[in-house]
């Protein structure tokens, strides 16, 4: 008879130990929810004060960090069709002013990387 006491006494224990996790975790997700929010507020805090000073949101800034920011070139290379000629390259947003130079550069930059390969006169294909 002592070991249903004792069973019974274990079984309150971890029971209050499970309500106290349980406790805990309804807790951590409210500080959760509220640090998401706070988070949210902050970002778009930050897209108006970048479109403040002159930097807009979306896919112009997975190009170029700035009005005339670096490029980033792989960035470009995946918003491009599989197969793609140098005039793709330049519709995507944010090189529109970019010098033919530069365009078929950053080509010969993917074919020696292996990112892209030539597949006829002025016709390349993404790897």
């Amino acid at each position: 008879m002592p070991r249903k006491k004792a069973s019974r006494g274990a079984a309150s224990a971890f029971q209050q130990v499970q309500r106290q996790a349980r406790t805990l975790l309804v807790n951590l997700r409210k500080d959760i929810r509220l640090k998401e929010s706070i988070l949210s507020k902050l970002k778009q805090e930050e897209a108006r004060l970048g479109s403040l000073i002159g930097r807009g949101g979306g896919a112009s800034k997975a190009v170029s960090s700035g009005p005339r920011g670096r490029v980033n070139w792989r960035t470009v290379l995946s918003a491009l069709p599989k197969q793609f000629k140098a005039a793709d390259v330049r519709e995507v947003r944010g090189l529109k002013g970019k010098r033919p130079s530069e365009i078929f550069a950053a080509i010969t930059r993917w074919i020696d990387a292996g990112a892209a390969r030539r597949k006829a006169r002025g016709v390349y294909e993404r790897v």
